[in-house]
C-alpha cells in the first residue's frame, strides 16, 4: 500500500494501521480489497474526511491512499512536504512529526 499525503494544518491528530488490504484511520477500518486492478474508487463515494482523493489499484495490484496529513504550526520539512509511504509491514503507520517539537507518531 502506498499513501500519499496532503499536509494540513490541523489540530486534531491521525493514527494509522494496516491489515492487508485494510486501512484503519483512527479506529475506523476502510476494506479497500474489493478494488480490482486498474479500478479507482471516488474520494465521494468514502465516507471519511482523511481521504484526501480518489484511491486507486494499479494494474499491478499496488494500492495508493492519498490522505490528510495534520500538522501544527511548527511543523518540519518531512511534515510539509511528505514523500508517499510504502507500507510493507502490517500494523501502526508511523507518520512525519506534526510539530517540530513533537516526536514522530
Amino acid at each position: 500500500m502506498i499513501l500519499t499525503f496532503s499536509p494540513m494544518r490541523r489540530d486534531d491528530a491521525l493514527a494509522l494501521s494496516v491489515a492487508g488490504d485494510v486501512l484503519t484511520i483512527n479506529g475506523e477500518p476502510f476494506d479497500f480489497s474489493v478494488l480490482s486492478a486498474g479500478a479507482t474508487l471516488p474520494c465521494a463515494a468514502i465516507s471519511c474526511g482523511w481521504i484526501a482523493g480518489d484511491v486507486e489499484r494499479d494494474a499491478a495490484g499496488e494500492l495508493t491512499v492519498p490522505l490528510v496529513l495534520p500538522h501544527g504550526g511548527q511543523a518540519p520539512q518531512e511534515t510539509l512536504f511528505p514523500a508517499p509511504l510504502a507500507v510493507t509491514a502490517e500494523g501502526p503507520v508511523t507518520l512525519p512529526a506534526p510539530d517540530a517539537t513533537e516526536e514522530a507518531v
